[in-house]
């Protein structure tokens, strides 16, 4: 009866990390080839072969170098950048429907708790939930910046990327189990 279990958690975990592994998308390896991935005007983070830092926006991009914005119009070339970092958009849609769903459940829980005399009631309470849950869903997708994905990384050396698998068991007095983390 057990085991059952067991293999439903494993064929879950496997396709999430699946769904992990497909919706990671692998940075560009040839400075040729950035502009398939960054336009002028693009705000990013460029990390250059000493390890430091520089943030810009994009003035222009060429198949040897790219230059960035401001009074000095820094140019990287590319045996100097190790990695070029770009913040991820996201639409405010995600928001707003994950705060409609939320916000839609929460008002019909509270009328069923509250004892809704009709479908009606149900109807209204998850219309008005639902629509102050994707507001605030909205102001919270607006509020959050993306995260930050590297477009490009430089071919070997120190920033090549690297994936970690790590299985532990645990026991305690009332279960026994394995904990799985990976990351990449």
């Amino acid at each position: 009866m057990r085991s059952w279990k067991v293999a439903v958690v494993l064929a879950v975990i496997s396709l999430l990390l699946a769904f992990a592994l497909a919706a990671a998308q692998e940075p560009v390896r040839d400075f040729t080839q950035l502009n398939t991935r960054l336009r002028a005007g693009d705000t990013v983070w460029v990390t250059d072969a000493q390890g430091r830092e520089v943030k810009g926006r994009i003035a222009a991009i060429g198949a040897d170098a790219l230059t960035l914005e401001g009074g000095s119009g820094r140019a990287f070339g590319a045996t100097d950048v190790a990695t070029i970092r770009l913040r991820e958009t996201d639409t405010l849609r995600s928001g707003a429907l994950i705060g409609l769903g939320v916000g839609a459940a929460s008002g019909l829980a509270l009328c069923a708790a509250a004892d809704a005399s009709g479908p009606s009631d149900y109807a209204w309470c998850g219309a008005i939930f639902g629509a102050v849950g994707a507001g605030i869903g909205v102001g919270i997708d607006a509020l959050t910046p993306g995260r930050k994905i590297v477009a490009y990384r430089a071919p070997g050396g120190a920033g090549a990327p690297s994936a970690r698998l790590s299985i532990a068991p645990f026991v305690t007095p009332h279960a026994k189990g394995l904990a799985v983390a990976y990351s990449f």
